[in-house]
């Protein structure tokens, strides 16, 4: 079973960068699509980004124009680059991987945190 582990979080101000990253166990070709979720505090947890073979990326309303989904399958890794930040962006990251069926892959891991100051 692949192992995700997500990194690259931290406290930064508004208006500032991020890039996470989520790096594979294993070699991720076969995993077909891959998606960033977020989880603040005591909310449910949301997909902010998702990339698919064939289509242009997904992403979360409140984040289009400002996160960028990429995935380097020679690295095993799923960036997510996260500009001009918001106090809303403040939450636990979580990737996720699916495979030809739509099947999540694996389990939920422990994220990384992003914390935005206002």
């Amino acid at each position: 079973q692949v192992q995700l582990v997500e990194s690259g979080g931290g406290l930064v101000q508004v208006g500032e960068s991020l890039l996470l990253s989520c790096t594979a166990s294993q070699n991720i070709d076969s995993i077909k699509s891959m998606a960033w979720y977020r989880q603040a505090p005591e909310k449910d947890r949301e997909l902010v980004a998702a990339l698919a073979p064939g289509s242009n990326p997904y992403y979360l309303d409140s984040v289009k124009g400002r996160f960028t989904i990429s995935r380097d399958n020679a690295r095993n890794t799923l960036y997510l680059q996260m500009n001009s930040l918001l106090p809303e962006d403040t939450a636990t990251y979580y990737c996720k991987g699916y495979g030809e069926y739509g099947s999540a892959l694996g389990s939920w891991g422990r994220g990384t945190q992003v914390t935005v100051s206002s």
